[in-house]
């Protein structure tokens, strides 16, 4: 079958006898490998075999920062039956046999991501070298997928590199830099970027000619655990128990990928290709996949969102930042911007002390990511270098946007926005970090409200990957295509919501701790119902999220969300209480949970006698599960019903990134949509008649159910 593609996805040029042949896929941001590509990719190999003039092939990208992000994802989800998935698999990895097995040496030149099957084509080849650029990063992410590396990743892989390093890679799906590649032999040659094409040519005629030396992984570790066979059984056995550990058994795909493994180092590669042909096929039409698969193309599709609607005005460029206090979110907010957008950073707080403390815990991040090599020292010393502080607005007249983090109350937050605007250039513009109060309320002290913004990031800012942007009525549409633009550059996952109490993801995060102190006060015991969440797929249960987020801050976002939604959310049990015992959750070592060196060592029993609780029976585990889903899911409707949301995606994508909704369940409206509107509503009618009317279902529910309508049209 011939998949002609127009126009030519790869050019060649002859450099002194080497075919240097530029992959650079037309009218696409980045290269990847369709059905099309991948004839071309092989008409152009099997023509260049037969030319006597060429003694070797460079394999390069036309694109600036990026090699190849893998195979056509929408090819891949078009396959309906697991004979479709395989027949796709099987095609790739044909196709990269051609060129492990091509007459002429072979070399590819990676600058930028080479992900997936861009991985496997680099794999096949004879010769890597790579550039020493923080773009530049290798992976097999397919897990992420819910499926496994297809076009021999798990077969080539392991031979290359050994099996403890390519199960690391193949299992998490994690990033490698260009220097770890380097070391576990994954990479022949490291250089910088505006010479990776001239080294690759050298090397492919020096290929041609004499043995080339590579680093591969060596020492007694490497012999005992990834050369020999009861290494190799001792390593996959714990390799398994740690994925089932980490994954909760929800995500299949990193198992079957062990076990391609498994069975390629028993039988051999060519049985091991065909075994993980097979897999690849089982794996793709999964409802896990399914659902990994969209979110992928959601998220895909924010990144694409202006934040308002066509047509959109262009953003302004954000060149300096001004962060108002450097505590835990505005030195978070600091180091974010300084690490990912790359740009000046000015911190101001009352006195010099609280400075201080901010810049140290900036400088904690970027040296923790020294001391893990994620990052070299000159480059962390770059960017600690773009973060400063004080305590005047010294640095904040040339900031073209400026967010303050300061103290949860409205009366300090309007002060601070006087301030600023008296200062701070007209273009300007002002972002709240709120977590609660509107900003409409705050841009009511602004003689400049259409600037007003919130931006509302979560805790810990530099792993928190979600961001709500919320425009007030007289937010500027520029103002808030700039504060999404931003927030990308910070590498956030943006989503704009409304100007309501709570926003969007506190708003459904509200009847979801009220509803687990309901289930405390019916004694179920704090371990039991963390553990029942944690197993329906949540990282954490929502007694720890409390902790997490500190129960001071819990205790200020109930009320503002008591006021705002009445007695479905009026709280079960008194976390001021808890808070007047000293107990601020894992910020301070205490909460439901005891806190030693900062990690979490069991439930304070204590608690219970302050909150006057006692535990009672263990409860069963799908009531609790049911109970405390369903109170998110039927508030992630109403708030959808309200316009908080812009859309389901939004909400999908909001829920999975800001609060870990499990990403198989693909966010609270793919989860209704699975359970269906009428089921979701029959249960919601038969709680709320036992429990009350803080389970009534939803008005939109009740109409799809009535109609049989879904939040996900067409799919």
């Amino acid at each position: 079958m011939s998949h002609a593609t127009t126009p030519s996805a790869l050019g060649i040029e002859d450099d002194a006898g080497v075919a240097v042949v530029t992959l650079d896929v037309p009218g696409a941001s980045v290269n990847t490998i369709s059905l099309a590509v991948k004839d071309e990719f092989a008409a152009t190999m099997s023509a260049l075999a037969e030319q006597g003039g060429v003694s070797a092939v460079v394999i390069m990208s036309g694109k600036a920062d990026a090699f190849i992000a893998g195979a056509d994802i929408e090819e891949f989800q078009a396959a309906r039956t697991e004979e479709d998935a395989r027949r796709l698999s099987r095609e790739g990895q044909e196709f990269l046999d051609r060129i492990a097995s091509f007459p002429k040496p072979v070399v590819a030149a990676i600058h930028g991501a080479c992900l997936g099957g861009g991985l496997e084509l680099a794999l096949a080849c004879h010769y890597r070298v790579a550039t020493k650029h923080p773009k530049t990063v290798l992976a097999l992410p397919e897990v992420q997928l819910g499926v496994i590396p297809g076009a021999g990743g798990c077969n080539r892989l392991p031979r290359l590199v050994g099996l403890r390093n390519a199960l690391d890679m193949i299992v998490s799906g994690r990033n490698v830099r260009a220097d770890a590649a380097l070391r576990m032999g994954l990479v022949d040659e490291l250089v910088a970027p505006a010479i990776v094409r001239h080294v690759a040519v050298r090397a492919a005629r020096r290929l041609g000619s004499q043995a080339v030396r590579r680093t591969r992984p060596s020492g007694v570790g490497a012999w005992l655990l990834d050369k020999n066979a009861l290494g190799q059984a001792f390593v996959l056995r714990q390799a398994r128990k740690t994925t089932l550990r980490r994954t909760g058994g929800h995500y299949p795909a990193p198992l079957a990928a062990l076990d391609a493994v498994r069975y390629s180092l028993a039988e051999g590669t060519e049985r091991g290709l065909l075994h993980e042909a097979e897999l690849f096929g089982r794996m793709a039409v999964t409802e896990v996949s399914r659902r990994l698969v969209e979110v992928f193309f959601a998220t895909t599709a924010l990144k694409k969102d202006p934040g308002v609607p066509a047509p959109a005005p262009a953003p302004q460029l954000v060149t300096r930042l001004g962060v108002l206090g450097a505590g835990f979110m505005g030195s978070g907010i600091a180091v974010t911007a300084a690490e990912q957008a790359g740009v000046p950073v000015r911190m101001k707080d009352a006195d010099l002390a609280r400075v201080g403390k901010g810049l140290r815990a900036v400088a904690d991040v970027i040296q923790e990511r020294v001391r893990r090599r994620t990052i070299s020292k000159l480059e962390g010393a770059r960017r600690l270098a773009l973060v400063s502080g004080g305590v005047d607005y010294s640095g904040f007249r040339r900031a073209d946007l400026i967010v303050e983090a300061v103290f949860e109350d409205l009366e300090v937050k309007r002060a601070v926005l006087r301030e600023v605007e008296a200062i701070a250039r007209p273009e300007c513009v002002f972002a709240s970090n709120t977590s609660t109060i509107p900003i409409g309320r705050i841009a009511e002290a602004s003689a400049r409200p259409e600037k007003v913004i919130g931006m509302h990031f979560f805790s810990p800012v530099h792993r928190m990957l979600l961001l709500e942007v919320i425009p007030s009525e007289q937010t500027a549409p520029e103002t808030t295509v700039t504060a999404v633009a931003f927030g990308r550059r910070m590498g956030k996952t943006v989503i704009v919501v409304k100007d309501r109490p709570g926003f969007f993801i506190n708003r459904i995060l509200a009847p979801y701790v009220v509803e687990a102190g309901h289930l405390l006060k019916e004694g179920v015991a704090i371990e039991d119902m963390d553990r029942a969440m944690v197993r329906w797929g949540f990282p954490v249960g929502p007694v720890t999220l409390l902790d997490e987020v500190g129960l001071d801050v819990a205790v200020k976002v109930g009320g503002v969300m008591l006021e705002a939604l009445g007695e479905r959310v009026a709280p079960a049990i008194r976390l001021d209480a808890l808070v007047g015992s000293g107990r601020m959750g894992r910020k301070n070592g205490r909460g439901f949970f005891r806190y030693e060196n900062g990690k979490k060592a069991g439930v304070d029993e204590a608690v219970y006698g302050v909150l006057g609780l006692a535990k009672g029976s263990p409860k069963d585990t799908a009531s609790l599960t049911e109970r405390l889903s369903l109170a998110m899911l039927n508030e992630a409707a109403r708030a959808l019903q309200e316009g908080v949301i812009r859309s389901p995606r939004d909400g999908d994508i909001g829920a999975i990134f800001g609060i870990g909704f499990p990403p198989f369940r693909g966010g609270p409206f793919r989860e209704l949509d699975a359970m269906g509107a009428q089921a979701a509503v029959a249960k919601l009618e038969l709680l709320a008649a036992r429990y009350g009317p803080r389970f009534a279902p939803a008005p939109t529910l009740v109409d799809q159910a009535e109609r049989g309508g879904r939040f996900h049209h067409g799919d």
